[in-house]
């Protein structure tokens, strides 16, 4: 075909001739405290699923590509910007919006404790914990808990968060992934409880500790901790700023 006939043929061409669902992002912003995984989750104030909780997400704008799709998700909705973010699987059964065909390409988000421990303080939104049923990489729905109790979560983000769990733990063997959840210099003892809060089980200390230290990805920062009750821990970090 020639330049002047696809031209022809492209002004010639009818795009609602054919069905065409909906295109949205919703994004898993994950963190951790205190060997507990946390999600950002926002309370619904409309319906569908009006008052359950749902993970950020928005439809993605014409002029937009996935990735800026995400990063706008993050930073108008959870006030975050400059995360790591992936993306992690397309979600498009159609049944899973009742307002129409809607496909979700969904993403994962990592940030340390102290850039998200705020937002829980807007209205509406929360940092709820997770609770994984299954081991390993079995994969499956989580349960989210907010203030001790669990929490109703909306449309299938639940299997959304699921998926993202899985993701991560798979890559902790061969990728960096425990760093973008820990401050920018930490302890060994905090990329250890990092690991263990992914993984869902203890790890030995000193076989963690040698594989890291053998891993080239962290350096000593010659520091120590301080305003600690016990002996002040060497403080190290990552090695690289784009993790995983």
């Amino acid at each position: 075909m020639s330049s002047t006939e696809e031209s022809q043929f492209l002004a010639d061409y009818e795009a609602t001739d054919f069905e065409r669902p909906s295109l949205a992002v919703d994004v898993v912003l994950l963190t951790q405290v205190d060997g507990d995984m946390r999600v950002l989750l926002i309370r619904r104030r409309e319906h569908p699923h009006k008052d359950t909780w749902t993970l950020p997400g928005a439809f993605v704008r014409p002029e937009e590509s996935l990735d800026s799709a995400a990063a706008r998700v993050v930073a108008e909705k959870a006030g975050v910007k400059d995360v790591y973010l992936e993306q992690l699987y397309t979600f498009g059964s159609p049944g899973r919006d009742p307002r129409t065909r809607v496909i979700s390409v969904a993403y994962y988000a990592l940030a340390a404790w102290d850039r998200v421990r705020d937002i829980a303080d807007a209205a509406g939104i929360a940092l709820a914990g997770v609770d994984v049923p299954w081991q390993g990489e079995q994969g499956g729905p989580v349960t989210l808990r907010i203030d001790g109790g669990a929490a109703r979560v909306g449309f299938d983000h639940d299997d959304i968060i699921g998926m993202a769990i899985k993701r991560i733990r798979g890559k902790l063997d061969y990728a960096p992934i425990g760093y973008q959840l820990l401050p920018t210099e930490f302890t060994l003892l905090q990329l250890q409880q990092v690991h263990e809060t992914i993984a869902g089980q203890r790890l030995n200390k000193d076989s963690f500790r040698r594989r890291m230290l053998a891993s080239h990805e962290l350096e000593a920062t010659g520091e120590r901790q301080d305003g600690v009750g016990h002996r002040p821990a060497a403080l190290y970090r990552f090695t690289k700023r784009s993790a995983i």
